[in-house]
């Protein structure tokens, strides 16, 4: 069920100003709107869901994919010393609509320093069109490749 009060739904199904890198028929991966670093992409579901207890075996499936095909393009553009993967529900959650967070990280950022405003050793910003189509040029490549491979 979609929400038209929701700004998860509302982002997921880019009735907002969004940058998405990938979508398909379950969820839209965009580029978070206050990166903590250039490839920052969170993952929303299109249908309103607030918390992942609430999934399926093909909204988790979705999103654990979408998890995967991002962390390697983060990794194939950007080459961070690791990625953090994360979720915050119940009150912590801004939205109130399931979302995950696909960061990728360097040395000497501290975790905590992601809930901070303005991480200090952060990369200088990227402009979003041109992040949007690195990751969306990555993913193709990323899609064929597995193709290929199941073929």
């Amino acid at each position: 069920m979609y929400k038209m009060d929701c700004l998860g739904c509302r982002l997921a199904n880019k009735e907002e100003n969004v940058y998405v890198v990938y979508e398909n028929s379950f969820l839209s991966c965009i580029l978070d709107h206050e990166p903590f670093n250039p490839g920052h992409v969170m993952i929303l579901p299109k249908e309103h869901v607030e918390e992942g207890v609430e999934f399926d075996i093909q909204m988790n499936m979705a999103v654990m994919k979408a998890v995967q095909l991002i962390s390697k393009t983060i990794e194939g553009i950007y080459h961070p010393d690791g990625i953090t993967i994360c979720q915050n529900g119940g009150i912590f959650s801004d939205l109130n609509h399931y979302h995950m967070h696909v960061v990728p990280r360097y040395k000497g950022q501290d975790f905590a320093e992601f809930y901070q405003e303005s991480p200090e050793n952060a990369d200088p910003q990227e402009p979003f069109p041109y992040t949007m189509e690195k990751m969306k040029s990555m993913i193709e490549s990323l899609v064929e490749k597995e193709k290929e491979n199941v073929t």
